[in-house]
């Protein structure tokens, strides 16, 4: 065991030389809660860049936080070669292995925390007898959710989102200087189709995305929930991706796709599950909230194009309008027939138009919904409005 500790810790070793990407957005949370003992859970979708956020991160610990390499253990928990073995078991290994005391602070990475049997059980454990940072990782928000009961009060749980558009300029090596401001629009219409999953926007390898969604379905879904009909699940995703950015009834996706509601409402939820979508409920009073169709949008919009195509520059400008909105906890706007995109919860009002203009009734509607701040969103050079809210 000692040798597999020892590949998936190469800073142990003095000569870790890593290059990343950063994501200060991000990082910046994870720094925020280093100091407090509470266990942060990255969460979100497959490949989104948890791993790489945690080994950018323990890199910082140990270049600018001067944290010793060997006070660090990285474990990724969905290594079939640990399934049998005890988290609780395989740290003391380590501290055997190493020499560190209980006394001693250790800081743990655990990708795929969730993998590991009875996690929750082992990390309450950890929390409340050892001298311990612990940072986690899962890909699923039904297995954080369903187990966290043991954790209450003891974790923080941070959602990783695909590139932002800076962040995908940065990927991409481009620099935009002022003269060349005329540019962006153009480098923002690439980026509206191909999206911000980090290692697809590095090598453009199309079918990348194909085996992510593939890799999903079969291992987080089907498997997970044992669904036999992975087919119909396929079906379900095409009929979801060309309603991105729509209102979505259950009723018509189970008739269309020849299913029961509950089978339609629970594959949905699966989907939502595994942050492959993202369902938005109606402003209004609770019971509106719950009863009324939700708006649905992809995680990714070049996971989104892959699969419809690159059109409707419009609904994919409001999807990625909503990823950057997401933690405001948007809801929309409907009434009388006429929608607003967004109402957030600190009751910022957005309505998003590519390069077009309200019509006359969502205008009426925009000016008299009550609402603390009212932003119109009409082209990428507006990104700084929501930016700085």
């Amino acid at each position: 065991m000692n040798t597999m500790f020892t590949r998936y810790n190469p800073w142990w070793d003095n000569d870790w030389d890593q290059k990343f990407h950063r994501r200060d957005r991000f990082l910046n949370q994870m720094r925020n809660y280093f100091e407090s003992k509470s266990i942060v859970f990255l969460t979100g979708l497959r490949r989104v860049g948890k791993t790489s956020l945690m080994k950018l991160f323990i890199q910082e610990l140990i270049e600018k936080n001067k944290i010793p390499p060997k006070h660090i253990f990285y474990l990724s928990l969905d290594d079939y070669q640990l399934k049998d073995k005890s988290l609780l078991d395989m740290i003391e290994e380590y501290r055997k292995m190493h020499s560190i005391p209980f006394a001693e602070k250790i800081y743990l990475f655990l990708d795929e925390t969730t993998y590991q049997k009875d996690f929750e059980l082992q990390l309450k454990n950890l929390y409340d007898s050892q001298n311990v940072k612990i940072y986690g990782s899962s890909s699923s928000a039904s297995f954080l959710r369903n187990k966290k009961a043991y954790l209450t009060g003891r974790n923080f749980v941070l959602e990783i989102l695909p590139l932002n558009f800076e962040e995908y300029l940065d990927f991409k090596g481009i620099n935009i200087p002022p003269a060349d401001e005329h540019l962006r629009e153009k480098y923002f219409e690439d980026f509206l189709q191909q999206g911000g999953m980090p290692e697809y926007v590095l090598t453009g390898d199309v079918k990348y995305l194909k085996e992510l969604v593939d890799d999903i379905i079969a291992k987080d879904i089907a498997s997970l929930y044992n669904v036999r009909n992975t087919q119909k699940l396929k079906d379900l995703w095409l009929l979801l991706m060309e309603r991105a950015g729509k209102i979505v009834s259950i009723n018509k996706l189970a008739n269309i796709m020849d299913m029961s509601t509950d089978t339609a409402r629970r594959y949905l939820r699966m989907f939502e599950e595994t942050y492959l979508i993202y369902l938005v409920p109606r402003c209004g009073k609770t019971n509106e909230k719950v009863l009324a169709p939700k708006k649905l949008y992809a995680a990714d919009l070049g996971i989104r194009t892959f699969f419809t195509g690159f059109r409707d520059k419009g609904s994919l400008f409001e999807n990625y309008i909503y990823l950057q909105i997401k933690q405001n906890h948007p809801c929309y706007v409907y009434e009388k027939g006429i929608e607003i995109d967004f109402c957030t919860q600190d009751k910022h009002l957005i309505e998003v138009k590519y390069n077009s203009e309200l019509t006359d009734k969502q205008k009426k509607l925009f000016e008299s919904w009550p609402a603390d701040k009212k932003i119109l969103i009409e082209s990428p050079k507006d990104l700084a409005k929501i930016q700085q809210n």
